[in-house]
């Protein structure tokens, strides 16, 4: 496997080895020794996730201010932008976000570890996404950060069209009024 660095050091985009031929292709989408090898710590993963999402949908950014989830995520059908922004007040990159396409053809994954609100746009329709999470889906704990946040400024490959929102999504906190990680 590869390890891409980002510019936030903690976050981490995987490309694993693929192994393909006329018959298709093979690779090991997770282990935990090399995964935990990878990011220079022992993670353990409680909850597997899979969304279904069409062109123009746009998810996040969420997080759960206890119980926070550190998630790996991978997209097995289509394409997303997926982001990352880390709200941890004490860290030197607060307030900073990263966003990088993954697809079922580059066979991506981000990790997103606790203390980070995360969002993806779905930039090919019917796009399947799965992510592991560190915690349990706590609803009672989530926040929303609004996706279009003049703070954060997150360039968003959006050419011409408004996304498809939730109203919790629509609706989000703005960055500076934000329940945060200390």
């Amino acid at each position: 496997m590869n390890i891409i660095e980002t510019p936030i050091p903690e976050v981490k985009v995987i490309e694993p080895k693929v192994f393909g031929d006329a018959r298709g292709f093979f690779y090991e989408s997770y282990s935990s020794q090399r995964f935990n090898e990878a990011i220079g710590t022992d993670v353990e993963f409680v909850q597997d996730n899979h969304s279904r999402s069409g062109q123009g949908v746009l998810r996040g950014l969420h997080y759960q201010i206890q119980q926070p989830q550190g998630k790996l995520v991978r997209v097995v059908r289509g394409e997303v932008f997926d982001v990352a922004v880390d709200i941890r007040k004490s860290s030197a990159t607060f307030g900073q976000w990263v966003g990088y396409v993954l697809s079922a053809d580059n066979y991506r994954q981000m990790w997103v570890p606790a203390g980070f609100a995360h969002g993806f746009l779905v930039l090919a329709d019917d796009t399947e996404f799965l992510y592991k999470t560190t915690d349990y889906y706590a609803p009672e704990h989530e926040r929303t950060i609004q996706w279009d946040d003049a703070d954060l400024a997150i360039d968003w490959p959006i050419d011409g069209f408004e996304p498809r929102l939730l109203e919790k999504d629509r609706v989000g906190t703005p960055f500076a009024d934000a329940e945060l990680f200390t």
